[in-house]
């Protein structure tokens, strides 16, 4: 049997049980490591014939560099961390993890406008110094008879909007010019184009990946065009929404709330004006988290590495014109 070598690109879980358990079918044990930068990652990664990505970038330097290297399993849903073309054109599969933590992440967006909604947050913070009678600076109103606006519709956007189902919304909007009428429909939502979205909805959700077309699609533009006493929920990728025209929004109260799992730099910076406001709920962009999805994502990560080795088609291929 073929010795092949599989390494961890940057050490976010300190065990990798579920990874070994899975590739030991080829005997492979993986090598993990906690590269800080190409020139640390070339002289291993080179070698490789398998790598489990996590938030190291692998950019085109290391990538074509990577002469041995079949295949690139990237723990998670997104992966705008990994040179897509220079994969491609080194013919190396890239492969993700897409549905290891749809109830996680509807979970967490359900969560954050529920909190946003209520100021749960607001007021757990002033009644820790002291304060009572909160609904006199922070006004609540009713979720029933309000518009849903989600920008997105895949399995997690999917996810959400069955979950909001039973709080008495008027209407759901979705923006998703990749998914047909009838699939929105189906969900009992209500297919419409940007702009009407945005100027309907009383609550706005995004779900959508991080590409050319929608970094920065929440723009200053975009958010004046949204209701002074709306609330946006952010769990997909911080690019998404310009920060600093978020801030200014916020601060301004042209918005009510905003609620972020995700961010443009990530930890928040100490300084980021966002640690300010009172009128946002932060989160550590640990919406993918529970217990139970860090064992499917670990085991499925490796389980495209070891389908791929083995000369099968992956289970979750990301450029699958290197299988053609």
């Amino acid at each position: 049997m073929k010795k092949f070598r599989v390494v961890v690109t940057d050490d976010r879980y300190g065990s990798y049980e579920e990874e070994n358990r899975t590739l030991s079918e080829l005997g492979i044990q993986v090598e993990v490591h906690d590269f800080r930068s190409s020139a640390e990652a070339i002289p291993v990664l080179e070698t490789s014939h398998g790598v489990l990505c996590n938030l190291f970038p692998l950019n085109r330097e290391i990538i074509m560099r990577m002469n041995n290297c079949k295949v690139i399993s990237r723990y998670g849903v997104g992966y705008d961390n990994v040179d897509l073309g220079s994969a491609t054109a080194k013919g190396i599969l890239v492969t993700n993890v897409p549905d290891y933590s749809i109830e996680d992440v509807s979970d967490q967006a359900l969560a954050l406008l529920l909190g946003c909604v209520r100021k749960i947050a607001y007021k757990d913070r002033r009644i820790r110094e002291g304060e009572w009678n909160l609904h006199t600076t922070q006004r609540c109103y009713r979720i029933q008879g309000k518009t849903l606006g989600i920008i997105g519709f895949g399995n997690i956007a999917r996810s959400f909007c069955r979950k909001t189902s039973g709080l008495g919304l008027k209407t759901v909007l979705v923006y998703d010019p990749y998914v047909s009428e009838s699939e929105i429909s189906n969900a009992g939502a209500v297919n419409t184009g940007l702009e009407t979205l945005l100027r309907a909805s009383d609550y706005l959700s995004i779900h959508v990946p991080l590409n050319d077309k929608t970094r920065n699609l929440i723009d200053n533009e975009a958010l004046r065009k949204l209701k002074p006493g709306a609330i946006i929920i952010n769990t997909s990728r911080g690019q998404v929404i310009v920060e600093e025209a978020l801030f200014q929004a916020l601060k301004e109260g042209r918005i009510a709330y905003a609620g972020l799992d995700v961010y443009h730099t990530e930890p928040l910076d100490a300084a980021s004006p966002l640690r300010t406001l009172d009128n946002i709920i932060l989160s550590d962009h640990t919406g993918w988290y529970s217990e139970e999805s860090i064992v499917e994502l670990k085991t499925k990560a490796a389980r495209n590495i070891l389908e791929v080795l083995k000369g099968d088609d992956p289970s979750y291929p990301v450029n699958k014109e290197v299988l053609r």
